[in-house]
């Protein structure tokens, strides 16, 4: 059959994505040390687990109401209103993937713009893409600072919306108050919506204020989740807060999208949200400062001041090579063009055991 008449063309220039391709490779390999995907080295902790045990048992498996349960809405939205982030309502999704797959959905009309900082998360581009829209790169190399210049650029008539992640993956980069101003008075100026990925907000280290792009901008959408805090990434949580007109017209398309969200996962997350995890980024903490000090004499490299990835510039400026090279030592990174227009860095995730993240170090300063 002819591929151009069996596929439509939303799928055409949809790749798969170069995460998972690295994380099919290290399934295949014994032993491998895995410093590749985004996923909390621990498990949900226990009483979260039993919580949703006990909702299965006492028959907690039906279809829930689309948006979510009434009492994590409200639960959500009581928290963010303590973190002064504008917002009305809240909107419970099947992580914070189906949260902008939604967001998407009821904002973005085809041949509309999404403007995004580079490095970013891979997911955004090919979404925005499916929809019809365009993505619009703005650099902030060397720093993965966002500078009001770049961000201007960036901008034209078709923008409908900024995309900004913070904590940020691939590059751990927390965005400054003066950073999120700007994207909020150029925002604001220019009439456009901001979308804020906080999916690793609980991961910020070195008593950094914590500074919320909600707080700051009338017309942005907050996405964040359990997956990462909690580490409940197979159960797809997640949620978006906003206008409540906006929320509204998600939860329709949710009916017709995902119907509604896992029933357990979410009885589990309203216990979620008053367990401390705190040890937990304590100990990130000190990963990244284990990491961070293993690779700074040998490679160029940012510190991360957030999430659990770090982003440094190899040697010889191509990081795809250098990726082939780290596999035939069964070190497992991903290189820095699948977040990126550029291909001199990797993406190091330290979410694993210090066992691992030695045996990694090791092999790292050896190639370099």
């Amino acid at each position: 059959m002819d591929e151009r008449s069996l596929f439509s063309n939303k799928v055409r220039n949809i790749r798969p994505s170069g995460v998972r391709r690295i994380f099919d490779l290290a399934s295949m390999v014994e032993n491998p040390i895995n410093l590749s995907i985004g996923e909390p080295h621990f498990d949900i902790p226990l009483p979260l687990k039993e919580e949703a045990i006990k909702s299965i048992k006492k028959g907690f498996n039906k279809y829930t109401p689309s948006g979510g349960i009434p009492e994590l809405r409200q639960k959500i939205l009581d928290l963010l209103k303590k973190r002064e982030i504008m917002c009305d309502d809240v909107i419970v999704t099947p992580g914070v993937t189906g949260g902008l797959l939604l967001a998407f959905m009821v904002l973005l009309n085809p041949g509309e713009e999404v403007v995004i900082p580079d490095p970013y998360f891979v997911l955004y581009e090919y979404q925005v893409h499916l929809l019809g829209g365009k993505t619009v790169f703005f650099d902030t190399y060397p720093d993965f600072k966002i500078r009001e210049d770049a961000l201007r650029k960036a901008i034209s008539k078709k923008t409908k919306i900024v995309l900004i992640n913070s904590p940020n993956n691939p590059t751990g980069r927390v965005y400054s108050k003066e950073e999120l101003l700007i994207v909020a008075n150029v925002s604001r100026e220019k009439g456009i919506w901001v979308f804020s990925d906080d999916i690793y907000d609980a991961f910020v280290y070195d008593e950094r204020e914590r500074v919320y792009m909600g707080a700051l901008y009338e017309k942005t959408l907050t996405f964040g989740g359990f997956s990462k805090t909690w580490g409940m990434t197979g159960w797809r949580l997640g949620y978006v807060a906003g206008p409540k007109e906006l929320i509204n017209c998600m939860v329709t398309m949710q009916q017709y999208v995902f119907s509604s969200v896992n029933s357990v996962a979410q009885r589990a997350a309203l216990l979620a949200l008053d367990y401390d995890m705190s040890p937990v980024i304590s100990e990130y903490k000190r990963k990244r400062d284990l990491i961070y000090e293993g690779l700074k004499d040998k490679y160029k490299v940012v510190k991360p001041e957030g999430a659990y990835y770090i982003f440094p510039e190899v040697p010889q400026g191509d990081g795809d090579a250098f990726v082939e090279r780290a596999l035939k030592e069964k070190l497992f990174v991903i290189p820095g063009s699948v977040f990126s227009r550029r291909k001199n860095h990797i993406r190091i995730s330290f979410a694993q055991e210090d066992e691992v993240l030695h045996k990694g170090i090791e092999i790292l300063r050896r190639l370099a």
